[in-house]
This record gives C-alpha cells, sequence and structure tokens, in this order.
C-alpha cells in the first residue's frame, strides 16, 4: 500500500514522462506527418484533460513539436499564437478592470435585485438576472466571486430575523419579554405564528463543511439546545442551497449570451473565422440574436428546476398580492438596501464607465446588424477589415486615457488639482488579464493550423464520412452530450480546443452546414454545473460550507438537461433562418475530392 501511495503522490510526473512514451509508436510506425500531427494533439489533449501540466504549458507544446516534425516552421506556429482574438480579449478585459475597479457590477447586482424584490423565490430569481446579466460583460469567476458576499449576508439576516420571529413567539407564550430582541413594527404576532407552523426545526442538524455562515444574530437570547447551530431549521438549509446554485448557474449561463462572455464563445469565434474567412456571419450581433432566447429559457426553467427541487413551488406564496411582507423579506429588503446605501452616490468614474461600457456594446451591435448597413460600410474600400476587436480597442484605449478624477471646487471658489490618473493604470489590467486563457487559446490556434497543414483535418473528415447516414439531430445530440460529459473532468477552454479540430471535417465530410454542428457543441461545452471542480464559479459557491457534492450533481443534472434541449430546440428552429442552416454554405469546403489517403 505505501508504494501505492508513493506512485499516487506522483501521478502526475509519471504521467508527463509515460503519456509521450506509450504513443510514440504512432509516428515511428506510420511515418505520415498526419501520424505526427495526430500524436501531438494526444499528448497535448491529454495534458490538457488530466491537467497534469499547467493548461498554458501544455498549450506550448505545439510549438516545440510542429517544428521537430517538420509539420510547421517556428515562425509560422509563432504566429499563430496571437490572434484577432487576443485583441478583443484585451479590450473586453481594460472594461472588465474598470468596472470592478469602481464598483459598478455591485452597484447594477444590487439594483436589478431591488427592482424585483424580496420575496424568497423572487429574491433568487433577482439574483440570477443580476449574476446573468453581469457574467455577459464579466468572466463567470469575476462574477461569482463579487455576487456570493452580497448573498450571504443575504442569508445571514434572513436566518437572523427568522430567530428573532420564533423568540418572539416563544416569549409570547411564556408572558414573559425580551428586549434585547427587537422587530420591525410591521412584523405582526400573527404573521410570527403564522410563519412558525411553516418551518420544522431538525435537530442538532450541522454539515460539518466549511466555516460558520449562517449565523444567528443576539445567539445569547436562543435556547441553548439552538444556539451554536448552522441552520435553524430545513428551510434555512435549503434556502441557502438554492441561493448558491443560483449564482454558480448563472453566472455561467449569462456567459452564453454574448461572443464576449466566455472564453469557449471566444475560442470558437477565432477558430470558426480562421477556419472560414471566407464566412462573416458570426459576429456580435448575430451571436446575440441566437443566444438571448436560450438564456432566457434555460435561466427561467433553472430558476423553477431548483426551486422545486429544494423548496417546492407554491405559486400561491409567490404571487400573493396585498399581503404584508413577511421577516424573511423584511430582512432581505433591509440588507440590500444597506449594502446598496453603503455605495454611496454614483461617482465620476462609474458614470464614465458605464458611458464607454454602453459605447462599446452599441459599437458591437451596429457594426455589421445584418438588417441595415453598419458603421463598418463607412469605410467600403477596406471591407472586412474592422471586426469587434477594432471597437474593443477603440473603448479599451480611452480607459488608459481619461482621467479618473475631475476638478472640485473648494469653498472660497478655487479649483483643487488632482494627480492625473487614468481610469486604470497598467498594473491593474494585467492583474485581471487571463494569461493562461491567453496562450492556451493561442495553443489551441496552433494545434487546429497544424491539423490543416498536415492534412489530419481532411482525413479524419474522410473517416467520419458514415456517420452522414444518422439523422442530423442525432448527430448533434450525440456531439452535444459529448462534450458536456467531457467539460465535467476538464476545463471548458480545453474542451472546446480539443473537439473544434475534429467536429468541423465532421461537418464538411456529411455536407452539413459546420455551424449546425459547432453552435450546439460550443454553448454545451459551458454546461459544467455537475461538480464543484467542473468550473470557478462552482468552486467558489461550494467554498461556502452550505451545498454537498450530491446537492451540486442533482441539480447540475437538471440543468445539463435542460441546457442540451434548450440548446436542441434552437438549433432547428430559429437557428435555421439566422444563418441558414439547412443549405451547404460556399464558404465551405467540398471535400467529395479530397483523395483519403492517411495513417
Amino acid at each position: 500500500m505505501k508504494i501505492f501511495s508513493q506512485l499516487w503522490v506522483y501521478r502526475r510526473f509519471l504521467l508527463i514522462l509515460f503519456t509521450p512514451l506509450l504513443l510514440l509508436p504512432l509516428p515511428l510506425i506510420i511515418r505520415t506527418k498526419e501520424a505526427e500531427c495526430a500524436y501531438t494533439l494526444f499528448v497535448v489533449a491529454i495534458f490538457w484533460l488530466t491537467e497534469a501540466l499547467p493548461l498554458a504549458v501544455s498549450a506550448l507544446l505545439p510549438a516545440l513539436m510542429f517544428p521537430m516534425f517538420g509539420i510547421m516552421a517556428s515562425k509560422e506556429v509563432a504566429s499563430a499564437y496571437f490572434k484577432d482574438f487576443h485583441l478583443l480579449l484585451i479590450g473586453v478585459i481594460c472594461l472588465a478592470t474598470s468596472i470592478e475597479k469602481w464598483n459598478l457590477h455591485k452597484r447594477i447586482a444590487l439594483k436589478m435585485v431591488m427592482m424585483v424584490g424580496v420575496n424568497p423565490a423572487w429574491l433568487t430569481l433577482g439574483f440570477m438576472i443580476s449574476c446573468g446579466f453581469l457574467s455577459m460583460w464579466l468572466s463567470n469567476t469575476s462574477t461569482a466571486a463579487m455576487v456570493m458576499p452580497i448573498v450571504e449576508a443575504v442569508a445571514q439576516q434572513i436566518m437572523g430575523a427568522e430567530a428573532e420571529v420564533d423568540a418572539l413567539e416563544m416569549n409570547c407564550a411564556t408572558g414573559s419579554t425580551n428586549e434585547a430582541l427587537e422587530l420591525d413594527e410591521s412584523v405582526s404576532e400573527c404573521e410570527a405564528n403564522d410563519w412558525k407552523e411553516k418551518t420544522k426545526e431538525v435537530n442538532g442538524y450541522n454539515n460539518g463543511e466549511g466555516h460558520t455562515v449562517c449565523k444567528i444574530e443576539k445567539e445569547k437570547n436562543l435556547p441553548s439546545a439552538e444556539t451554536g447551530r448552522k441552520y435553524r431549521n430545513q428551510k434555512d438549509q435549503m434556502m441557502c442551497k438554492v441561493m448558491c446554485l443560483c449564482i454558480a448557474y448563472s453566472s455561467t449561463i449569462g456567459g452564453l449570451t454574448t461572443i464576449t462572455g466566455t472564453s469557449t464563445n471566444l475560442i470558437f469565434a477565432e477558430q470558426f473565422n480562421t477556419r472560414y474567412p471566407d464566412c462573416q456571419c458570426i459576429n456580435f450581433g448575430s451571436w446575440f440574436i441566437l443566444c438571448i432566447p436560450i438564456t432566457i429559457i434555460i435561466m427561467l426553467l433553472s430558476w423553477v428546476w431548483l426551486q422545486w427541487l429544494f423548496l417546492g413551488f407554491n405559486f400561491k406564496e409567490m404571487f400573493r398580492c396585498g399581503k404584508e411582507k413577511t421577516a424573511r423579506e423584511q430582512a432581505s429588503a433591509q440588507v440590500i438596501k444597506e449594502e446598496y446605501t453603503k455605495l454611496g452616490p454614483i461617482s465620476h468614474p462609474e458614470i464614465i464607465t458605464l458611458v464607454l461600457f454602453i459605447l462599446m456594446a452599441l459599437l458591437w451591435f451596429t457594426r455589421e446588424p445584418g438588417f441595415i448597413p453598419g458603421w463598418s460600410s463607412l469605410f467600403p474600400q477596406y471591407p472586412g477589415f474592422a471586426t469587434d476587436s477594432t471597437a474593443a480597442l477603440i473603448i479599451g484605449l480611452l480607459f488608459f486615457i481619461i482621467p479618473a478624477k475631475t476638478l472640485s471646487r473648494t469653498s472660497n471658489g478655487e479649483n483643487t488639482v488632482f494627480d492625473y490618473t487614468p481610469l486604470i493604470t497598467w498594473k491593474e489590467f494585467q492583474s485581471c488579464m487571463p494569461w493562461e486563457i491567453t496562450i492556451l487559446v493561442g495553443g489551441g490556434f496552433a494545434l487546429a493550423e497544424g491539423c490543416e497543414v498536415s492534412k489530419l483535418s481532411a482525413w479524419i473528415g474522410s473517416k467520419l464520412t458514415p456517420l452522414g447516414s444518422l439523422p442530423m439531430w442525432l448527430i448533434i445530440l450525440i456531439s452535444s452530450l459529448i462534450v458536456t460529459s467531457v467539460t465535467e473532468v476538464a476545463s471548458n477552454p480545453a474542451t472546446i480546443t480539443i473537439f473544434l479540430p475534429i467536429l468541423s471535417p465532421l461537418a464538411e465530410a456529411i455536407h452539413v452546414n459546420p455551424l449546425y454542428i459547432l453552435i450546439p457543441t460550443t454553448l454545451c461545452t459551458s454546461f459544467a454545473f455537475l461538480l464543484p471542480v467542473a468550473n470557478p464559479p462552482n468552486a467558489i459557491v461550494f467554498s461556502y460550507g452550505h451545498l454537498n457534492v450530491i446537492d451540486m450533481v442533482k441539480a447540475g443534472l437538471g440543468v445539463n438537461i435542460i441546457g442540451v434541449a434548450v440548446v436542441m430546440l434552437a438549433v432547428t428552429t430559429w437557428a435555421v433562418p439566422l444563418f441558414d442552416l439547412q443549405t451547404y454554405p460556399s464558404w465551405a469546403p467540398d471535400l467529395s475530392t479530397v483523395n483519403n489517403t492517411g495513417p
């Protein structure tokens, strides 16, 4: 047993050592460029899936192996590591850095929740909407990390208010009073009794994970048997679970909506435009039109599913009108209002950031809207030169130019001069820039280009031709389920980078519009909902200690099914006329003349 434990400690080193050795017969026995490229692809894919090496380090392997195998020159491989995608990412990160620096994201999230209301079900939906909206423009990880402390504060306040209601009822029943327990005057004794009947205590419950974050205020006034518990009753526990899962899932679902919302969308857009340069159908506007219904439907169905799974879906309670607010709702409203008040009045940097944010979105939408000429038509002599990255860089550079502070007048009328400081600094930008994703995506581009140069893509396509006999919906479903399963154990960027070079030749081989297969596959790559380690938002909410793995598996399985079903519905309905999916496009190559030779 000792030797097995030692081997387990060195499992990554052994994987790094033996993976290239065990696969070495492939290029040694089959001496073709296709086999050598396949060897490189297998080694990099295994390292990505197992994370034996950091993702960015594994992504550098094509720059080493392709020149050694004579597939591509070193200069050619190096040029593949920096594309239009990286310029777009730089502009987006400039915006995200300014939003996070000046707390604009927190103001937006709190305002949205205040607009929705404080009924527990609607409050959860409010948090989902705010997370989904923010993750369209910020990273999923940043969104979850920002909203979870607010959710945790709301949960603590809710349970504290319920504790006070229970204690007040107990005092009324025994005829004693406790001045330390103060409730809002609007919370009547009848309401307290009503709330008491709706909750049943689970004696001695404590899940034992993480730190105790749901403490009840004024514990000294509680009965000794209840002091120190993490949850007063099962409903409190279920409420915490629902709130955590809603934040994790909506942070991921919202990112589907825009090209810049998640790295998988960006990787797809760049690889697709690189492989099919004559296709101009994938841009910010067309993707938004496709995905906004998908996002809304998945988010609403996921909200219903989570409510039903953990709390039950009580329509009467949700849509009650003219009834006095419960202690929970008052507590929720109070803590959200206090958090919003702490932000103070909107500041000058927040206003400038919001204006630039809106301007960037407008430039993206109006570049090539499709139904009318966009601003790119102002340069007819340079068709296709301006892309979404052009708009992102225009706005991104302004963040380094516009001053964060303005002149202010003192009481005697003199101007106070501040040192010139832009909205963001280079150091702040560097701290937000996801360099690992940048190199990872570059490695994916290099792999895709190597597959094209070595003819490996054409060979794979020729071997996948028999799949054309299957119904189209079944091919889409199989590919979607495969990537949804793989992305649970591998990173989303790594998964999409591996599958795109395989699925593109598949679509060409069976003479189907590549978008028919690539769009659902790209969207399903983001459906990593089952495990805490599947993506960063899941890990963030899991760290708060409210969830067990089995909770996330049960909830995530339902959300995965909902996501795949909605994506299937989209690509067979409104996506068909949007991208003309029923016809094989002229911008895609015809593989009927490809010579079927290979390893």
